[in-house]
């Protein structure tokens, strides 16, 4: 309620009164980014190569389990390419323990293969003499 020998839209008080703003006002910061990756998702981890490393070749699972824990902190930085190298660095790691495995698996038949037929041989010359 105002009085007779105020303006209408004055303040009673004394006190400046403040500016009407409308319902759409100009944002006062940039938008900012969201934090997602392209896809939204951070990269697989590949969690289970990591494993497969300390069951295949432990010596390389140092630097997969170490590339497994860098992924979801890059990727929270906003460094999508070194979250997914890491990702990527994962597997290649385990794949790599995989043939080393089954290199050093052939090796092992191939060399017990050898002995056994070095042995079976020896016994069989051995009533011959």
């Amino acid at each position: 309620m105002s009085q007779p020998n105020q303006p209408a839209g004055s303040n009673p008080y004394g006190q400046p009164s403040y500016a009407q703003y409308s319902a759409q006002q100009p944002a006062a910061y940039p938008a900012q980014p969201t934090g997602l990756s392209p896809t939204g998702y951070p990269p697989p981890s590949h969690a289970g190569w990591a494993v497969a490393t300390i069951l295949f070749f432990w010596p390389l699972a140092f630097a997969a389990f170490n590339h497994l824990h860098n992924i979801y902190p890059r990727w929270a930085m906003g460094d999508f390419q070194g979250a997914q190298e890491a990702s990527d660095r994962v597997k290649s790691l385990g794949k790599i323990a995989l043939w080393i495995f089954v290199g050093f698996f052939i090796a092992f038949v191939v060399l017990y293969g050898v002995i056994i037929a070095a042995a079976i041989s020896a016994v069989g010359n051995a009533g011959y003499r």
